[in-house]
């Protein structure tokens, strides 16, 4: 199965280009929205990797051993759009007509899971290069382990067109550092050199050699023109031969080429090109002036002669996969887990700890981890970094590698942003589970990769430990105050935060059986007491989202309502205060507890009762959950440094803090 084809048909690719600009400048002039100069400054390139480079099959978006492309320039979606529906996927031309309109299979930037053929939700610049790097990991991973002497199965590359601002954004940087070091050769990215921007030329900001950059990161470099077809169809042929080094080809090129007024300009970056111009850049590039949403005889003929080639490579694949199946009955199964049907959490025989003993609960989650990675083969990831303190090392496997495909610990190095985003792309890759983790604190690095985790609804595991003050020494640059309540501000994140050693088996569980999106486990630095629970089912209650950790014998005079660590406060201020009927409430995720029906969040939280909630952190993040009346132990300033138990007492975290709430209730 080939990708790139010489000779090529020259006249074709012309015309799928000139295809691609009569769509791009309609689409965006009726939508009066839109970046038309990515699409036309890149349209010969476009057509050359969908048409000549790109082994896929469009009636099979999802299929395993396709070529990714990923549009990491995401503002020039048209590009992307006009090229699915020109080559065969479920795209139609109302779809076009459609552009940047609620609903549509067409929006402003592409994004995944809305619109066939789109790998990645793209938009935010250099997310897309550090996508390519986590779908390329999974490749290299998947096929070392199911690849055979005879049979390839999983052998595919992932192209990324990226911009001026793409290589500009430190993601991109921290990406293709680990790329290189990896030696991920099936990675091809073109960079569109147009040096433009929206503020105009790249001179005010940007003079670096970049092919030297990316030298120094260990990729293949090679340079031409954006309208040398056979020239990028050579080089993509050699870069592919690189097989130990990913490959970047820059390509000088022109903003909204063909324009008659705005070729190269920083106008036609952002903003349509206005009816008077696309009635002049239509008559001179021979456009039909009063033709709308013009597709070129020749473009349609173009890609149905693909369309048969590429039915052949996809049915030569099927008869491979089949042949691999039957000879390797055990890879077959191992496949069914990674990809089908993954192993059940209830076949795994977790670690146990007894009430009374004292364990960080980063230490027990990172016990827990261990015992699924041991029968959930699949489950990959890392730390950036920090895998010693996170707990988050697998301890059974060794470490991934330029040499080592097959191990499972990723260290992803001092890159947090690109670790989530590489993480959204060895998910988004499919067969693989990943995790990844680093300090609390440091998820504001992270942030822009994790929402983006969010909106394409991907389960990937987010585990951050040394998760408050308790931090202590290190100081206020160390230790969380207003993170968990960020994490929760995310629409589709669920945070979690076990109280003890035993809850923190159930939240992991709850994150690896999540499917429609990603997960934050928030762990201790600090030791914490295992301890009793009145709930007899508490490891299905907490699924909802809180549980009672301690009952009263009658109705509850006060309900304290805590999470993570202050749980252990809240039980040894209650239990100080026998006189008093306190009703303890573990919450280990706020958002889950939310979503219940009203009689559960009544039976757990009464309203009759005085209430009090405990957050070594902001009162933000509670969501309107504390009413008038209720009282709010929390953290509303910058921590300091000293020991952990220290600090947290010295901000209000201890028992006598809650005892006098609790005196102030009665």
């Amino acid at each position: 199965m080939k990708g790139g084809i010489l000779p090529v048909n020259k006249k074709a690719i012309e015309s799928v280009a000139l295809s691609i600009r009569a769509l791009t400048m309609d689409a965006i002039q009726r939508a009066k929205s839109g970046h038309p100069g990515l699409p036309l400054g890149c349209a010969e390139l476009g057509s050359i990797i969908y048409g000549e480079v790109l082994n896929h099959f469009p009636e099979d978006p999802e299929w395993i051993n396709r070529d990714r492309f990923i549009l990491s320039a995401g503002h020039g979606s048209m590009l992307l759009y006009s090229l699915l529906h020109l080559s065969g996927y479920n795209i139609s031309l109302e779809d076009i007509k459609n552009f940047r309109q609620i609903g549509s299979l067409t929006p402003g930037h592409p994004e995944h899971g809305k619109t066939p053929g789109v790998e990645i939700t793209t938009g935010p610049l250099g997310q897309g290069i550090a996508n390519a790097v986590g779908l390329a990991i999974a490749e290299k991973t998947l096929s070392a382990h199911f690849n055979t002497d005879k049979h390839k199965i999983i052998n595919h590359y992932t192209y990324v067109l990226a911009s001026d601002g793409d290589i500009m954004e430190g993601i991109s940087s921290e990406a293709a550092s680990l790329a290189g070091h990896l030696g991920l050769g099936k990675i091809i990215v073109y960079y569109d050199s147009n040096r433009i921007t929206i503020e105009g030329s790249t001179d005010l900001t940007f003079s670096e050699d970049v092919g030297k950059r990316f030298e120094g990161f260990g990729w293949h470099i090679q340079s031409g023109s954006a309208y040398d077809i056979t020239g990028i169809i050579s080089m993509t042929e050699k870069a592919k031969q690189e097989e130990n080094m990913p490959s970047i080809i820059i390509l000088d090129s022109v903003i909204a080429k063909g324009s008659v007024n705005l070729e190269g300009s920083s106008k036609s970056h952002g903003a349509p090109l206005g009816e008077d111009e696309v009635k002049a850049t239509k008559m001179a590039l021979g456009i039909p002036v009063d033709s709308f949403f013009y597709i070129h005889p020749e473009a349609l003929l173009y890609f149905k002669e693909k369309q048969d080639q590429w039915r052949r490579n996809y049915e030569e694949w099927k008869l491979i996969f089949s042949s691999w199946k039957k000879e390797n009955p055990e890879l077959y199964e191992k496949w069914q887990q990674y990809f089908i049907k993954p192993v059940p959490l209830s076949d795994i025989e977790f670690s146990e700890f007894t009430i009374g003993e004292k364990i960080t609960t980063r230490g027990a989650n990172g016990k827990y981890l261990n015992d699924i990675a041991l029968f959930m083969t699949n489950l990959v990831g890392g730390s950036a970094d920090l895998g010693s303190s996170n707990k988050t090392l697998l301890k059974k496997t060794g470490d991934f590698s330029k040499e080592d495909a097959v191990s499972r610990n990723i260290h992803f190095g001092v890159r947090e942003h690109s670790m989530a985003a590489i993480s959204n792309g060895i998910y988004l890759h499919g067969g693989l589970r990943p995790y990844c983790a680093t300090f609390l604190v440091f998820s504001d690095y992270m942030r822009p990769s994790m929402r983006l985790s969010c909106l394409m609804k991907l389960p990937v595991i987010y585990i951050f430990s040394h998760d408050s003050v308790y931090v202590g020494e290190d100081g206020p640059t160390h230790q969380p105050i207003e993170h968990i309540s960020a994490l929760r501000s995310l629409p589709g994140m669920i945070v979690l935060r076990p109280g003890d050693a035993q809850e923190a088996e159930v939240t992991l569980k709850i994150a690896i059986e999540r499917t429609d999106g990603p997960t934050s486990i928030i762990l201790t630095r600090q030791e914490i007491e295992v301890y009793s629970k009145d709930d007899p089912n508490w490891k299905e209650t907490i699924k909802r989202g809180a549980y009672i950790v301690k009952e009263t014998d009658k109705t509850p005079d006060i309900v304290i309502v805590a999470t993570g660590s202050e749980v252990e406060l809240a039980l040894k201020a209650a239990r100080k205060r026998k006189d008093l009927q306190i009703r303890v409430v573990s919450m280990s995720s706020i958002k889950l507890f939310l979503s219940q029906q009203d009689d559960f969040k009544n039976r757990l939280i009464p309203q009759t009762a005085k209430r009090i909630f405990i957050e070594a952190g902001i009162r933000m993040g509670w969501m309107g959950l504390p009413q008038n009346g209720d009282s709010v132990i929390s953290i509303e300033r910058f921590g300091e440094s000293g020991p952990g138990a220290q600090v947290a007492s010295h901000l209000g975290l201890n028992e006598d803090s809650v005892l006098k709430v609790i005196d102030e209730n009665i």
